[in-house]
């Protein structure tokens, strides 16, 4: 059986799809089927809406203060489902929704996503990852190639129309060089930056 929702960190994830258009070399699931006390993540088939909203009304929400959709791939892959559990879960709970994405939602859809999302969640976090457009590309490895980088900055940017809270993100272990030039970046687009503590799972 798959975790659709999972808690980890004290936290509340939406695990909706497996699929992913980036190879990151520090994903958490290269080591392994779990995260902390979470179940297997890996679908042996992706899930359907009817199968999500069904494991959400099982799953104790006691205490939640934020969902977080974050699994073991990109949310926005499945963009009409996340919009759908997001409509689904405001009509019950009043917790915060945010979202955990590599931000090449643009580029998967082939169009503007931005306001979309940010009507969908209360929080955006954009996987920065690296600090130029090189450095990304042989890290995070995405399928779109050399065009990424400047997407997901423009996502980011885009979103900060729409809503205040949207952050970049960067993972300690690429280094403290790397992450004071992500710093400075994020600095020139007015986003806030947070540094993330490399977990293995």
């Amino acid at each position: 059986m798959t975790d659709i929702v999972y808690h980890y960190n004290h936290q509340v994830y939406f695990n909706l799809t497996n699929k992913c258009p980036c190879r990151c070399t520090f994903c958490i699931r290269n080591n392994g089927d779990t995260v902390g006390k979470s179940g297997n993540l890996w679908f042996s088939k992706e899930p359907s809406l009817e199968e999500i909203i069904p494991a959400i009304d099982r799953f104790d929400f006691t205490r939640c203060r934020e969902a977080v959709f974050c699994g073991y791939g990109e949310p926005t892959m499945v963009l009409d489902k996340l919009v759908a559990v997001s409509e689904y879960v405001r009509k019950k709970y009043d917790f915060r929704l945010r979202l955990n994405t590599n931000g090449l939602s643009d580029l998967i859809h082939g169009r503007s996503t931005a306001e979309e999302i940010c009507k969908a969640v209360d929080c955006v976090s954009i996987s920065l990852n690296m600090p130029d457009a090189k450095s990304y590309n042989e890290v995070v490895r995405p399928a779109y190639g050399e065009k990424s980088f400047d997407a997901m900055l423009k996502f980011a940017c885009d979103c900060r129309k729409y809503l205040d809270d949207v952050r970049f993100t960067v993972v300690d272990c690429i280094g403290e060089e790397n992450i004071r030039k992500s710093q400075e970046l994020a600095d020139s687009l007015g986003i806030p930056l947070r540094v993330r503590i490399y977990s293995a799972g």
